[in-house]
């Protein structure tokens, strides 16, 4: 079988994909069967910060065996198929910076939880579902502000007449945003994009230099009424409440798992720090199977997206033309299958959204 370029890249970056979770599992899995995770809570002690070294020691370990894959596959792929410009100085600094983002809000979210645990533990999976959407929330709000700024450069805008353009479509959009700023992408990818970032004060256009370089401000424009529908449409917030709504499943059936598997594993009890990966394993299943329903919803919310942004600016020729430069510029994969589609795809192909653009138009 012949196999085209963008079809070997998109199947070796899911390998690697299916890989890392794959070490994930073996990971957790092997920390409760060996003891290793009842040596690591003792080695962490009974300090007030004995929380964040358990956590820091299982993401110390995670990190050993995923990051040879992040290696390939944010790094040697993205180099090997001319789609990075990121010098491996910067890509390591950025892994360290991922890593100690990670420590830190894991290391929140693991106390939070186990004080939960030991103020109720039979029902503690409910106010700490709860606590965790609230988290979503304000991480999707203060992301654009605190996060974003940590990896990429970001500037206001300094196109006039495409500024004025794009918070124009906002306001007929019905769509209230900060301003409109320039994301450079160019230090780390070649590739382009866009975005409405943030959540009601901190809600912001972005714009990739990338896509400023090559892009007209019509192709722009359609682009980004693509992403304004997300926010005319509540697409964020029922993304956040059916995430909100498995990450209850998950700890309802960790809860249950933690109440009926603790002896098993020598655990002191539900509140013993040493059933975290116990927790993690449940709460990330229930994740992991619903990986298709999540996808599908996606998939819908961008067709939804695709047919406002067309309506609002009756230009399917810059839908069609912005569609092919992102095909060709992102290495998009021409004809997945469709179980890759129902498995990997949170959008649509690009073949299906051009041919949707063309009958609009006809």
């Amino acid at each position: 079988m012949n196999e085209d370029r963008s079809s070997r890249y998109h199947r070796l970056k899911r390998q690697a994909g299916i890989l890392s979770v794959a070490w994930s599992l073996v990971l957790l899995a092997g920390l409760l069967v060996s003891g290793a995770s009842l040596a690591m809570r003792d080695l962490a002690g009974a300090s007030a910060f004995a929380i964040v070294v358990y956590v820091g020691l299982l993401l110390i370990l995670n990190e050993v065996g995923s990051l040879p894959l992040a290696f390939y596959s944010g790094f040697l792929l993205e180099r090997r198929y001319g789609l990075s410009s990121e010098p491996l100085g910067r890509w390591l600094v950025d892994q360290v910076k991922s890593f100690a983002i990670g420590l830190l809000l894991s290391s929140i979210g693991a106390a939070i939880i186990y004080a939960l645990i030991r103020l109720s533990p039979e029902r503690w999976w409910l106010p700490a579902g709860v606590v965790f959407a609230l988290l979503m929330v304000g991480l999707t709000n203060l992301a654009p502000v605190l996060l974003l700024p940590l990896f990429y450069r970001v500037k206001p805008l300094d196109r006039d007449a495409l500024r004025a353009r794009l918070l124009g479509l906002a306001d007929r959009a019905g769509a209230r945003v900060l301003g409109a700023y320039e994301w450079g992408l160019s230090e780390k990818t070649r590739k382009a994009n866009a975005a409405l970032a943030g959540l009601g004060a901190t809600r912001r256009i972005l714009v990739s230099d990338t896509m400023l370089a090559e892009y007209s401000d019509e192709e722009i424009e359609v682009v980004l009424a693509h992403e304004l529908a997300h926010h005319v449409h509540g697409d964020i917030w029922k993304g956040i409440l059916f995430e909100s709504a498995l990450i209850l499943a998950g700890f309802y059936l960790a809860s249950r798992a933690l109440a009926g598997l603790a002896p098993v594993f020598g655990l002191r009890g539900v509140a013993d720090i040493a059933g975290l990966p116990l927790l993690v394993l449940c709460a990330g299943a229930v994740s992991f199977v619903m990986v298709p329903v999540a996808h599908a919803m996606s998939r819908a919310f961008e067709r939804s997206a695709d047919r406002f942004a067309l309506t609002l600016t009756k230009n399917p020729a810059a839908f069609v033309s912005a569609m092919k430069r992102l095909a060709a510029q992102n290495l998009a994969e021409e004809q997945p299958s469709k179980l890759v589609q129902i498995l990997f795809y949170s959008h649509p192909p690009v073949r299906d959204r051009i041919a949707a653009a063309q009958a609009f138009k006809a």
